[in-house]
């Protein structure tokens, strides 16, 4: 396994090289001039272009890619054209609360997603199957800034239990973390009970009942695990997404998160922190993967890496 960890390690740099390219081009193809943005708008034309020779905007394009590349390489990402930071500098004050709002949203997913989608499985087209995947249409059908707003208007604005900004305390987590979980736990649902329902029908299901073990043993000791394997690789592209894709969420509630970093970002056409952070959310996904595929290994010990 070692050997296949260190494998797919050194198969990110082409990855992230290939990314490298896209988002360079596509951030040097958004409309808007970054060096009168950055200048103001109120600036002359010769005020602009000396900020424009400052930024190195004026080079050409092949010039700016191999001096962005290099100090890539160097972990260098530049210095953001609206704040006037080091981007690394502002992607550290702004990681944590997105990944601590990742974090308690992925959990309180799991938990519930899976929940509905064991006992879904198991009373399969029954009243609770119907509750349940009722339930996970809804989730999935209900839009993030609807239900964060819906969500605002009756615990804080009406109820007055939880804040709408800010993320001091648990208590700020709570809104932001149901709204951005509603879709996984959805998701999680649905994928789950049609693994199980699948894992159910086996001929070891059945004999292990045959055997006179109890439904619980049944369901937790011998479905579990081999229906854990397609759930856990929807549970690390779920994670990427929200990790990546809490752009909604955190605008809807102010989040002082990465998703509301890169929306200021693109306001502004601030190219180095676009594609800093556009590169950290590509490395992200390849390392969540990278981790299903060993975990695959310790759920199933019958899967071997080469």
């Amino acid at each position: 396994m070692l050997n296949y960890f260190l494998k797919r390690l050194l198969g990110l740099t082409p990855t992230l090289l290939i990314v490298a390219v896209l988002v360079f081009l596509f951030v040097h193809m958004l409309p808007g001039d970054p060096a009168r943005l950055a200048a103001g708008q109120d600036a002359d034309q010769q005020t602009v272009e000396l900020v424009r020779q400052e930024l190195g905007l004026d080079r050409p394009l092949p010039e700016q890619f191999v001096s962005y590349f290099a100090h890539v390489v160097k972990a260098d990402f530049g210095t953001s054209l609206r704040t006037r930071r080091p981007v690394s500098t502002e992607i550290a004050e702004r990681f944590m609360p997105t990944l601590l709002l990742t974090l308690s949203s992925m959990v309180w997913a799991v938990i519930f997603g899976m929940t509905i989608g064991i006992t879904s499985a198991v009373y399969r087209n029954e009243w609770p199957d119907r509750l349940g995947m009722t339930i996970a249409v809804s989730g999935i059908s209900f839009p993030a800034f609807a239900l964060g707003m819906l969500l605002m208007q009756v615990f804080s604005v009406q109820l007055g239990w939880f804040p709408t900004v800010g993320a001091d305390s648990w208590r700020h987590y709570i809104l932001p973390s149901l709204t951005l979980g509603a879709a996984v736990a959805a998701v999680m649902a649905r994928f789950t009970r049609a693994s199980f329902v699948e894992v159910i029908q086996e001929d070891f299901v059945r004999t292990a009942r045959a055997k006179g073990l109890k439904e619980r043993t049944v369901i937790f000791k011998h479905c579990l695990r081999n229906a854990l394997i397609p759930v856990v690789t929807m549970m690390g592209l779920q994670f990427g997404f929200l990790l990546g894709g809490s752009i909604v969420v955190e605008a809807v509630f102010n989040w002082p998160g990465l998703g509301r970093l890169l929306v200021d970002a693109v306001t502004m056409r601030d190219y180095p922190v676009i594609q800093a952070l556009v590169l950290l959310f590509s490395m992200e996904f390849i390392l969540i993967n990278l981790i299903v595929d060993v975990l695959y290994g310790f759920i199933n010990p019958t899967i071997r890496y080469k």
